[in-house]
């Protein structure tokens, strides 16, 4: 069994998951924000929302489904 270094392994997955934060709330931000200026958001106050974490490698296919509440 190959020793694993948890402290580098915490590190790295925060910063992938700081990334992908960071990144999808301005992605998410700006749909809604073009939506809304051009007249196509939904009339319902609330999105349904998926994200897929995938790690092939490891056999990894991980779904969180989320509503977001846009406040209209």
């Amino acid at each position: 069994m190959t020793s694993i270094d948890e402290d580098r392994l915490n590190v790295t997955i925060r910063k992938f998951l700081k990334a992908v934060g960071i990144t999808s709330q301005r992605e998410i931000e700006k749909a809604v924000r073009d939506a809304a200026e051009a007249g196509s958001l939904p009339d319902s106050a609330k999105l349904q929302a998926k994200m897929t974490l995938s790690i092939p490698a490891l056999g990894l296919e991980h779904v969180i489904d989320h509503e977001i509440d846009t406040g209209q």
